[in-house]
């Protein structure tokens, strides 16, 4: 339906958009918002530098490992040191809070509002911001979920604490917040004992982490209802609806980008808001009815605020 030759980088100056998204937030009947990483990125969940240097030296030390993300592909020889680098990156991304309160400046915005949330981030930010859980849909999954690698059967499993069990196996702390912290003079283990190993109840095989990345992926009740409910909160709600799109890109468009597009497009009483930094675009067909704002979202929602 959008062609890349009908796409539009600009719908206004960035004070006057930065108002006009403000007036739309007071006047809509409902809001969607489809959410991206680079929210959580505006939230500091950034998977590099200073961050990725405080959990992880010991493992880019030993491997070379630039980043989180990158590390989580290595083929390590056990399943030992595979579960060590994959708990702190569990605890560090869903456990602990994000450095900024960036999701908690968007639950003010959007709490009085009939608002739904969908979103491919896997980070849990937007319920431990107060959003009501039954107005979430995480379509990719959840961090603080295991899955049979299987998978033999359709549940997941929550993992707070085997999480918890193998961080602190390895010579952390956690403190206020569940931030982590390094002992002074403690020397951290690469590896968790192979007791705290996750199995499979059902079939006695591994447990991996519920992330959509192959056919492996489980969708399990909770994924189906929520799924349920987001297709019934677009079917229900008409008139003015506001589709707030927030760091997005294009890695899986057709989950938020491409059906925000088409229902602005189908309804004559929407607007569709889209935030990003380098990617804030709209297609021609909808502008008149789009804000596209080229900025970080954080500062966005605390000016609007």
């Amino acid at each position: 339906m959008f062609s890349r030759m009908s796409i539009s980088k600009s719908t206004g100056t960035y004070s006057d958009n930065i108002k006009k998204l403000k007036e739309t937030l007071t006047d809509v009947d409902a809001v969607v918002i489809g959410a991206g990483a680079g929210l959580s990125t505006s939230a500091g969940f950034v998977y590099n530098g200073e961050r990725f240097e405080k959990y992880f030296s010991d493992f880019a030390a030993k491997y070379r490992i630039a980043d989180m993300y990158s590390g989580g592909f290595y083929p390590y020889a056990t399943q030992e040191e595979f579960w060590a680098y994959w708990s702190r990156y569990i605890w560090v991304n869903r456990y602990m809070n994000a450095p900024k309160p960036v999701y908690e400046e968007l639950f003010q915005l959007v709490k009085d509002k009939d608002y739904f949330v969908i979103t491919t981030n896997v980070d849990h930010c937007f319920q431990k911001a107060g959003f009501d859980k039954k107005r979430l849909f995480y379509t990719q999954g959840d961090y603080g979920l295991f899955q049979c690698s299987e998978p033999c059967h359709s549940k997941t499993y929550e993992n707070e604490n085997r999480i918890r069990d193998m961080v602190l196996s390895q010579g952390w702390e956690i403190r206020e917040n569940n931030e982590l912290v390094l002992p002074k003079g403690t020397s951290l283990k690469m590896a968790v004992p192979t007791e705290l190993l996750p199995v499979c109840p059902v079939c006695g095989k591994p447990l991996t982490m519920n992330l959509r990345s192959d056919n492996k992926f489980v969708e399990d009740e909770g994924w189906h209802q929520a799924a349920e409910r987001y297709e019934n909160f677009l079917r229900t709600r008409g008139g003015k609806v506001l589709f707030l799109e927030l760091g997005v890109g294009y890695n899986t468009p057709v989950i938020i980008k491409y059906p925000f597009w088409q229902m602005t497009a189908k309804n004559p009483d929407a607007t569709y808001a889209c935030i990003n930094y380098g990617e804030a675009v709209c297609p021609e067909q909808i502008k008149v009815r789009s804000i596209c704002i080229d900025g970080d979202i954080s500062t966005v929602l605390q000016e609007i605020l």
